[in-house]
């Protein structure tokens, strides 16, 4: 007996709600227009731009994601250490542009003078000597001293001369320090290893897979373990705002419409409608006949036509039935 109750008790309570319902309806003035379409979003193919393993996939389908969470991660060993090797290559090069920049030491400004100093003695030295043989020479009438003897002091002389000339000109080489063209090389250098180490670090930074925009996860292609490449995607993102509904309109009801228009949306599941608006009517008719056509079949073309929704609650998924009421 109780359960007769119950069982009248909740068809009571659903004849009044239906009743409610017919009562609250929206008036249907016989003007509205009336489409019929699909639920419709963007979406995208997500893959890493570097090939190696995978080494983790953070989420699942149907999960929710925001831009800039990372979803999955690469094996990063071996560009780790190609970008340590860069940076110590680097850092050898930064020391020999350092030296180069700083110019010769006091050392060995003072080991290049001490030299040119030698060499000028020794130069004296042979002077001298060339001077005493030519004296002896003089004094003897050639008798003391052989032509021989004079030729290698002039000899002697001529050497130290030459060496201390190349003396001179080292002393001042060490002096000026290193040519500007040294200089702009080893900075050149330097800027590659900077730049391959900037190539490195962003290609460390691509290993992690991020997510553009805020969407939901509809697939998920790969797993760790499989081998990445730029071509094959891991994730298919469905972008979760904007939705539209795409519908068509006859060339007859093209006319009554335009962007910007408001539009009630409403599926199967739900019974309260979705706010929406007109945002886009296609200036192509759809499966254009030939160019010579008769005035019924002129009437017979539609024009797609997207209805943006103001789905806050996430109810439309993609390719979802749906009916769009414009107010006219």
């Amino acid at each position: 007996m109780n359960k007769k109750v119950a069982v009248l008790a909740v068809i009571a309570v659903s004849a009044c709600a239906a009743l409610a319902w017919y009562l609250t309806r929206p008036a249907d003035n016989g003007k509205d227009l009336v489409l019929y379409g699909n639920v419709d979003l963007r979406q995208v193919s997500l893959a890493f731009n570097g090939s190696e393993r995978i080494a983790k996939l953070n989420v699942e389908e149907g999960q929710h994601v925001n831009a800039g969470d990372v979803l999955g991660e690469l094996d990063t060993k071996t560009l780790t250490l190609r970008l340590a090797q860069s940076r110590a290559q680097a850092a050898a090069q930064e020391q020999v542009l350092a030296r180069l920049k700083a110019g010769s030491r006091p050392e060995e400004l003072a080991q290049a003078k001490a030299r040119t100093t030698q060499m000028q003695a020794d130069a004296d030295l042979a002077r001298q000597q060339l001077e005493r043989v030519q004296s002896v020479s003089r004094e003897s009438n050639g008798r003391a001293v052989s032509q021989q003897d004079i030729d290698n002091a002039q000899g002697k002389l001529k050497a130290a001369l030459a060496q201390l000339d190349a003396a001179r000109k080292s002393q001042e080489l060490v002096h000026n320090g290193p040519r500007r063209e040294d200089i702009a090389q080893a900075q050149a250098q330097l800027d590659a290893a900077r730049a391959d180490i900037a190539v490195l670090e962003h290609q460390l930074s691509e290993a992690q897979l991020k997510a553009p925009v805020n969407a939901v996860v509809r697939a998920r292609l790969m797993e760790p373990g499989d081998m990445a490449a730029p071509q094959r995607p891991v994730y298919t993102l469905a972008i979760a705002n904007p939705k539209w509904v795409r519908t068509y309109v006859k060339e007859t009801d093209l006319g009554r419409i335009k962007p910007g228009m408001a539009a009630s949306i409403r599926i199967d599941s739900q019974q309260e409608p979705i706010a929406g608006k007109i945002g886009y009517i296609s200036s192509v008719a759809e499966f254009t006949p030939k160019t010579v056509q008769t005035e019924d079949l002129r009437t017979a073309l539609v024009y797609e036509v997207r209805v943006l929704a103001d789905d806050k609650a996430d109810r439309l998924r993609m390719g979802m039935p749906a009916t769009v009421r414009i107010v006219q």
